[in-house]
């Protein structure tokens, strides 16, 4: 058995865990940054790096004080080294780097969305390879087979705004603040899905990928009108991501086959609505629907450890000059899609 020490910092959340190859959370630790970024409407980089480097010592030696550890014990560390806001992601990154060095330990450089794409694994001991995931969070929409540690093939992914974005920059339109997906997702309980006409780009595209910056345009439009609640704004625009991403899982799944199991990731994963969806698609597919509990969904570290030990397994580690990515994809392979689909 091995402890693993993990840091997460690729965006406003710092996280310190320890997490156990048998998949014990030994401890963890969390600093949210909602309250600077709210003036704002979104994540100000500047500030969540500074708001990185003041916690995330403090918050490892809480996350090694509740699991009644020393630095000596632990076995590797963990830190994600990319994608994300490189401030970010820097900090956390040459904080591993001392910690390893300092304690004579291997360092594992975690893809963040490696950790999101292994995490149901860390919740579902019964969950095995290969899987088709959906992963949606902020920065990233996509869809990919999981054949193991390291070992993905993307088949596809957005070509402008991630569903997430597109939540985020909803909420922000309609004047709901900042983390937008759970708010617009609470207005939405109160509004008529049908109310409002709004578009499902790519929806029956021979494209595979997806789009979300035209729906995001057209709820600009909905809100400057006026002839909308915007309860119901909300909810129109929260129906038709849902269709949006069944749609283009079942193109996915009708292209490439099915797989035993149906995972969600990333933050969008812990949405209700996105959720149900997914759980009747994988019944109509005969597929077992999986998704790790709320937590897990949301960036944590966790999810870091946890895939740090995956690839401690497989003897992968990597040299201290490893450096901070503020684009990492995880299958390298993929083909280069048009728009901005270079961010997958």
């Amino acid at each position: 058995m091995s402890i693993i020490l993990g840091i997460e910092s690729s965006c406003d959340e710092t996280a310190a865990a320890l997490v156990t190859s048998d998949r014990r959370i030994l401890s963890h630790k969390l600093a949210g940054q909602e309250e600077a970024h709210a003036p704002f409407g979104g994540v100000v980089p500047e500030i969540a790096a500074r708001a990185h480097a003041e916690i995330i010592t403090p918050l490892i030696e809480a996350a090694l004080a509740e699991a009644d550890l020393e630095l000596g014990e632990v076995d590797a560390i963990a830190a994600t080294a990319g994608p994300g806001l490189i401030g970010g992601v820097m900090v956390g990154l040459v904080t591993g780097k001392a910690l390893a060095m300092a304690a004579d330990k291997p360092l594992i450089a975690v893809n963040h969305l490696e950790g999101h794409a292994l995490s149901p694994r860390l919740a579902n001991p019964d969950l095995e390879f290969p899987y088709l995931l959906l992963l949606v969070s902020g920065g990233h929409c996509q869809i990919l087979r999981v054949d193991g540690a390291g070992q993905y093939r993307r088949l596809a992914t957005t070509i402008d705004d991630a569903a997430g974005e597109a939540f985020d920059k909803t909420a922000k339109i309609l004047g709901l603040g900042y983390p937008g997906g759970p708010k617009v997702e609470a207005l939405a309980k109160a509004g008529d899905a049908t109310a409002v006409p709004l578009p499902r780009p790519l929806k029956g595209s021979k494209e595979p990928h997806f789009s979300f910056a035209g729906l995001k345009s057209a709820v600009v439009r909905a809100f400057q009108s006026g002839e909308h609640r915007p309860e119901d704004i909300a909810a129109s625009f929260q129906q038709a991501a849902v269709d949006c991403l069944k749609d283009r899982l079942e193109k996915a799944i009708e292209d490439h086959g099915a797989a035993p199991h149906l995972v969600v990731a990333g933050g969008v994963a812990a949405n209700v609505s996105i959720r149900s969806m997914l759980e009747q698609l994988a019944s109509d597919y005969n597929m077992q629907f999986t998704a790790p509990p709320l937590w897990l969904c949301t960036d944590n570290a966790a999810m870091i450890a946890w895939a740090g030990a995956e690839r401690f397994a497989l003897g992968l580690t990597d040299p201290l000059d490893f450096a901070a990515r503020p684009r990492w994809p995880l299958d390298r392979d993929a083909e280069k899609v048009r728009g901005a689909g270079v961010k997958a």
